[in-house]
């Protein structure tokens, strides 16, 4: 009897998940060959074994048959946790988070990753300590601000010049002869800029060499000012709210709102928060001069002047004529006095919260200032 081989192609139903048989190839030995295979007792020895193994068959679009294998589950009790890195997301009130494909976040094999989104720090909770008075020297302090290295740079608008302080409140260096000075700020690779309030002039002084390295001439008065990615943001006085490039100067109108003599700017993220002190107000707003929130409370803040924020998105203001440091929760909503002149506060005007340190740095308007750790 002639020997055939035989070849059966299975094909998968992709709605019924069953197989079926869709062809039959059938193919004649010639009687050559069956001879040879007649003659042939033993072609060698078949070992056949098998594991037992659970599988399933996954349908799929394209009607393929894939087989999936099932992995043992870990047990809770031998789950290990390895802590990779702390990331910083610059946002509040979170919610949700979750794990993305692709390279912005690597899963190696069987490691199981958890991001934890850190609880914010809410205002009530917020501790204040005291850890060193500071003798300024200065009258007329219009600004202050916490450097790298844990110094502090002072501005006096009256006597023409800047001072750097070392962390024990001992002098650094000063500048003299530099004019009217309102806002000192740190602007990234060893410079501050400074603001006079009553010029169309910006200028960014060397901290290392203790030289002016360039001005800048912007097409309004400028006060409040904030360093952001390569950029001053700038209370513009009539002109409202400005960023210009420290890159190629081109300046930026972000909000056309008029304000007056003394406002002062900072920044977290996409938002922006300004004091408007003929109105006692406190705004939040967007980079396209949006407004989110206006804070405006008389009886616990009046004449806001110097603003800072924190990483959480609490906000820091000082007032001129309630003398105070008020502290405002996110969403502008809430409110916590913090300091007064039962702390030694007299004639405050200025303050600067540094987000890498969570200090806190508040000056009077003459010759006493304050920091403070928050926590």
């Amino acid at each position: 009897m002639p020997v055939k081989s035989r070849t059966v192609l299975l094909y998968t139903d992709s709605k019924s998940e069953t197989l079926s048989v869709v062809a039959v190839w059938q193919a004649q030995i010639s009687k050559s060959l069956q001879k040879i295979y007649a003659s042939v007792n033993k072609f060698g020895k078949v070992i056949v074994s098998s594991d037992q193994y659970d599988f399933a068959i996954q349908k799929r679009k394209d009607r393929r048959a894939q087989i999936i294998v099932a992995l043992p589950n870990k047990n809770m009790n031998n789950m290990t946790l390895t802590f990779q890195k702390r990331i910083s997301t610059k946002l509040t009130s979170i919610y949700g988070c979750s794990l993305l494909p692709g390279d912005r976040m690597k899963r190696k094999d069987r490691q199981a990753q958890i991001m934890i989104a850190f609880p914010t720090r809410n205002i009530d909770n917020l501790t204040l300590k005291l850890q060193k008075r500071i003798n300024t020297g200065l009258s007329n302090v219009h600004s202050c601000s916490l450097l790298p290295g844990d110094r502090m740079i002072f501005s006096s608008s009256s006597q023409h010049k800047i001072k750097v302080l070392k962390s024990d409140g001992s002098k650094d260096f000063q500048i003299k002869k530099i004019g009217p000075t309102f806002n000192v700020i740190f602007s990234g690779d060893d410079s501050i800029a400074v603001t006079s309030g009553c010029s169309n002039q910006i200028n960014i002084f060397d901290l290392k060499k203790h030289k002016l390295k360039k001005s800048i001439t912007v097409n309004s008065y400028n006060a409040g000012l904030v360093y952001k990615d390569g950029h001053l943001i700038y209370c513009a006085r009539q002109k409202g709210i400005q960023m210009i490039s420290l890159n190629d100067e081109t300046i930026t109108n972000i909000s056309d709102t008029e304000l007056p003599d003394f406002p002062y700017i900072t920044a977290l993220g996409d938002k922006l928060y300004y004091t408007h002190y003929r109105n006692h107000s406190v705004t939040c707003c967007d980079y396209h001069g949006n407004t989110l929130w206006t804070f405006c409370e008389r009886n616990v803040l009046m004449s806001p002047l110097s603003i800072s924020v924190d990483n959480d998105g609490n906000v820091y203001v000082a007032g001129f004529d309630t003398n105070n440091v008020v502290v405002i929760s996110p969403d502008g909503q809430h409110f916590r006095q913090l300091l007064s002149s039962e702390n030694g506060l007299r004639l405050l005007w200025v303050l600067h919260y540094d987000k890498s340190t969570n200090k806190l740095l508040v000056a009077n308007r003459s010759n006493k200032a304050f920091l403070f750790d928050i926590k």
